[in-house]
């Protein structure tokens, strides 16, 4: 049986750890392939997305910043994709190449292994309205969230997003965030605040009941202020690189033929190479 090959593709994609992971799947399992980096820069991503039944891959990973350019370009999307008008995952079947997006996917699965009870909640809310937020957001209806407030500074980019997943989901500005915490069963940042180098997250968590999830997106640092501040106020702080090695399992079972497993030793894994991941 010939070697498979998958790739992650961006611009620049240096920092990717998604090689580790997959890598690691890749010796664990004895599977004859490869899983590699591609710096790909935006005027060339359409070439090489046309150029891809071509080529020895049977599909890859796409980030930053060739998401959206991905889902205008593939022949057919999946369901998340749609919603979410980012795809990060592609595959061929019957000779088209498919788009998916495992972000939402990703980041119910973390929540579900850390916070199991989580899908028992009513109310969400979410802290900005970019393309995580997207993810973020379709992932929480789908989970059966019948309010999802989405708060951010500029509040027409939040109004969008409530306009765009419809019934349930409001908009609303920062100023509104006490009052909106307090029946909150579920807190997610999708910010870049709080993230390494950038500003800080500044919220207080006193308004939110006892036993509410804190999920931060972020994974740089690990541990954010946002879920020290949770497991201080003994709510349950979920990080995000449980999503970011969840949301690799569906690509990994597309391209090798086989549904990998998210363990400990995956995380000390990727945690071993610096927690810069």
């Amino acid at each position: 049986m010939a070697d498979i090959h998958a790739f992650v593709c961006g611009h620049p994609i240096a920092h990717s750890r998604s090689p580790l992971i997959h890598g690691y799947w890749l010796h664990k399992h004895g599977i004859a392939g490869s899983y590699e980096k591609l710096d790909v820069a935006p005027l060339d991503f359409p070439a090489f997305l046309a150029g891809l039944s071509s080529s020895v891959y049977a599909g890859g990973n796409v980030t930053l910043p060739h998401k959206e350019a991905a889902f205008q370009g593939v022949d057919q999307c999946d369901e998340a994709a749609e919603m979410i008008g980012a795809v990060n995952t592609l595959w061929f079947e019957g000779g088209k190449l498919i788009g998916g997006n495992t972000d939402a996917y990703g980041f119910s699965a973390n929540l579900s292994a850390i916070a199991p009870g989580w899908t028992s909640g009513e109310t969400a809310v979410v802290l900005g309205a970019g393309g995580a937020a997207r993810a973020i957001i379709h992932a929480i209806q789908k989970a059966g969230y019948r309010k999802i407030r989405v708060v951010n500074r500029t509040i027409e980019r939040a109004e969008e997003l409530a306009q765009r997943f419809g019934t349930g989901v409001s908009a609303h500005g920062w100023d509104a965030l006490p009052a909106l915490l307090s029946d909150a069963h579920l807190l997610v940042n999708t910010s870049a605040l709080g993230m390494t180098g950038k500003p800080p997250l500044e919220i207080s968590l006193d308004p939110m009941p006892e036993g509410a999830v804190v999920s931060d997106i972020v994974y740089a640092p690990l541990k954010t202020d946002l879920l020290a501040a949770a497991e201080a106020r003994g709510l349950t702080p979920v990080d995000g690189l449980g999503m970011l090695l969840h949301q690799a399992v569906p690509g990994f079972e597309r391209w090798f033929g086989m549904r990998p497993e998210v363990t400990g030793a995956l995380r000390t894994h990727v945690l071993s190479d610096g927690e810069q991941v």
